[in-house]
């Protein structure tokens, strides 16, 4: 199962393995408050790709396809593959900052995750 949570809400049991998978650290909390797994810096948008899309609900679209073509190179989908084994085991829950619920990189991980747990003919 796959989760999605802000970092600025309490972690909780049901939450089960927390990641990271912002770029930046969320602002004012600290590791212990976090209480992540790991970060996943490499599973976050680009630099670029997150500067460009600056959080712009008129950009989401384009956003979208940018993203998943940076999370379908090798290293990436290394990375996904990994993360997908953690969510066939248990719960695994997405942390991000953004304020906007609606628009943001965990979104999009979360659904090319979810292609990765998808039993394929």
């Amino acid at each position: 199962m796959i989760r999605l949570k802000r970092a600025y809400e309490a972690p909780a049991p049901e939450d089960g393995a927390r990641y990271l998978v912002d770029r930046l650290w969320p602002r004012g909390l600290t590791k212990d408050k976090l209480r992540i797994e790991a970060w996943l810096k490499d599973l976050s948008p680009s630099p670029e790709l997150r500067r460009w899309f600056c959080h712009d609900p008129g950009l989401w679209e384009e956003f979208k396809g940018r993203y998943q073509q940076e999370l379908a190179q090798p290293a990436q989908r290394l990375a996904l593959e990994r993360l997908a084994r953690q969510a066939r085991q248990g719960t695994v829950t997405l942390v991000y900052a953004a304020k906007d619920e609606q628009h943001n990189n965990a979104l999009v991980l979360a659904q090319v995750l979810e292609s990765f747990l998808t039993p394929r003919p």
